[in-house]
């Protein structure tokens, strides 16, 4: 099994451009028993209301959207190149029609805050909602935007304070 060592939220050595919109992560929620993941390349890390915080965009059809409703923690799992393949299935699949774990080989584990991650992860990231906000089409100050809503199926915007970050010893 991976170790994971804690860091300081404020230490956390990212690129939240290339790691999220190029490299791509996992955001999870649920329980061990019951939970769902997704692959994202749209969202950011920054700092807001005095907390370290995540930021990730979640359409209402996917399947992980009720676990994020119905759970006050995510994560957002980022991976070596190797799993580029398993992240491109978790994207491409529903958890509804697949059990995702089982057909990419991941394993879930649960951190001491009660979330879920992988095994596999180098780095990820424990996040408490704090806000959510549906994207509204009103608010496209560039229409052009508006491209990539064919289906009117605006994200919902959520917000989370990074509890804690953790990576895995090499």
């Amino acid at each position: 099994m991976t170790e994971f060592s804690k860091i300081k939220q404020t230490d956390l050595q990212i690129d939240p451009v290339r790691k999220i919109g190029f490299e791509w992560m996992l955001i999870t929620a649920g329980t061990k028993e019951k939970c769902n993941t997704m692959t994202a390349s749209w969202g950011g890390t920054g700092f807001l209301w005095n907390k370290p915080v995540a930021f990730i965009f979640v359409r209402p059809q996917r399947f992980t959207f009720q676990f994020l409703e119905e759970n006050s923690l995510f994560t957002c799992s980022f991976f070596s190149n190797e799993y580029r393949k398993a992240l491109n299935f978790c994207g491409e699949h529903s958890g509804r029609d697949v059990n995702k774990f089982k057909e990419t080989g991941l394993n879930i584990i649960e951190t001491p805050e009660g979330a879920i991650t992988f095994e596999e992860s180098e780095l990820f990231l424990v996040c408490r909602k704090l806000y959510f906000q549906d994207i509204r089409p009103e608010g496209f100050l560039d229409a052009a935007l508006l491209k990539h809503y064919p289906a009117k199926d605006y994200h919902r915007l959520y917000i989370g304070e990074i509890i804690s970050a953790s990576k895995a010893n090499n």
